[in-house]
């Protein structure tokens, strides 16, 4: 296929997943640290969140130039009280940062029942569920306050311009037998990736996400990614806000890191991350009906009639599981605008032309 399509293409996740591999690797990433990365990435865009996968990339390429992103750099426990632990992620890959305090996390919590994890200082942690859905592998119940320091892109309620970032919140409860309730949402309407998609695309956002550099609600994303900038808004008007101050003080403050304001803004092309995390052991408590009470529920919920134009009743965690489906059989949905941008990191990565034209060469 020609290195110059104009249309979407896909691309099988087992290919995508070996060149975002070989892109780190010659970067300089250990082949381990290439295969978290490549781990998380694609099974963001395999679960419908493309804002959060293959097309960060470029980014992450750009931090690294700026001698923001620390490859090969592990989390480190500066804090060890038992049941809280405080990590220090050095700017290192998130995703290799906080799978290892998610491990820590873990490994605590199936000993004490419950352990709370202050991250700070990791580079872009990706999609927040990625880590909910470890905590849930191995059993345990997991909620996470995220905040992105320094880097405002979201309007307070009442404000018209950028304070704070789009601040996650996570909570996921595993399910014998089943996949595990999973919530995990921007705080902002949506994630400002998603306004990167839709700009790589040249399609709009749809109305009350986006408010221009006056205040102006826009279903342009451009307004933030030219200047003069925008505003994204926060979900669900004072209340999506309300929760994003939460995550945001939750996250930066409480972890040992750092909260958005005028001394802390950055300039560079690195996304930093900080993330509370609760873990905890279902069975510490005295709850042996927890299983069967939270299946109960599910079932009621999805036996409700059908609202016009629905043709089923899902909880979450449940539309990323049918993305996943289906795209595991398809292939993943690659914009020109964006796989253009990743071959241009890779050719940064030092990856030779031709091992690049072969990974082109997969598209389909």
């Amino acid at each position: 296929m020609s290195t110059e399509t104009t249309r979407e293409s896909r691309i099988a996740p087992d290919t995508l997943h070996a060149y975002v591999r070989a892109i780190w690797t010659h970067a300089g990433s250990t082949p381990r640290e290439a295969e978290l990365v490549a781990d998380h990435l694609v099974m963001a865009n395999l679960s419908g969140h493309d804002s959060h996968g293959v097309g960060m990339i470029p980014r992450y390429m750009a931090s690294l130039a700026d001698n923001e992103l620390k490859l090969n750099t592990h989390a480190e426990i500066v804090r060890d009280v038992g049941a809280v632990l405080t990590i220090d992620g050095r700017k290192g890959f998130g995703q290799v940062v906080a799978h290892e305090a998610m491990e820590h996390g873990i490994e605590r919590a199936k000993k004490l029942g419950v352990c709370a994890v202050g991250l700070r200082n990791a580079h872009h942690i990706g999609r927040i569920g990625h880590w909910a859905e470890q905590c849930a592998a191995a059993g345990l119940v997991s909620f996470h306050f995220v905040n992105v320091a320094g880097d405002p892109l979201v309007a307070p309620f009442g404000g018209i311009d950028r304070r704070f970032g789009t601040n996650p919140f996570c909570a996921a409860f595993p399910r014998e037998g089943n996949a595990p309730i999973v919530l995990d949402f921007a705080t902002a309407g949506i994630a400002y990736g998603k306004t990167r998609v839709a700009y790589n695309k040249g399609v709009k956002v749809a109305p009350g996400y986006l408010i221009d550099h006056a205040g102006v609600p826009t279903i342009e994303p451009k307004v933030m990614h030219e200047a003069p900038f925008g505003s994204l808004t926060a979900m669900g008007a004072h209340k999506g806000y309300g929760l994003a101050a939460m995550c945001e003080i939750f996250g930066g403050a409480l972890s040992g890191g750092f909260t958005t304001h005028a001394d802390t803004l950055d300039t560079t092309n690195a996304i930093i991350n900080c993330m509370t995390s609760v873990i905890v052991d279902p069975n510490a408590f005295d709850a042996p009906n927890a299983q069967a009470e939270a299946d109960a529920f599910v079932q009621w919920v999805k036996a409700s009639p059908l609202a016009a134009g629905t043709d089923r009743i899902m909880v979450p965690g449940e539309p990323e599981q049918a993305r996943r489906a289906d795209l595991n059989v398809n292939g993943i949905p690659i914009d020109p605008t964006t796989w253009q941008q990743i071959r241009a990191a890779a050719g940064q990565s030092g990856m030779p032309a031709a091992a690049i034209e072969e990974f082109v060469q997969a598209l389909k």
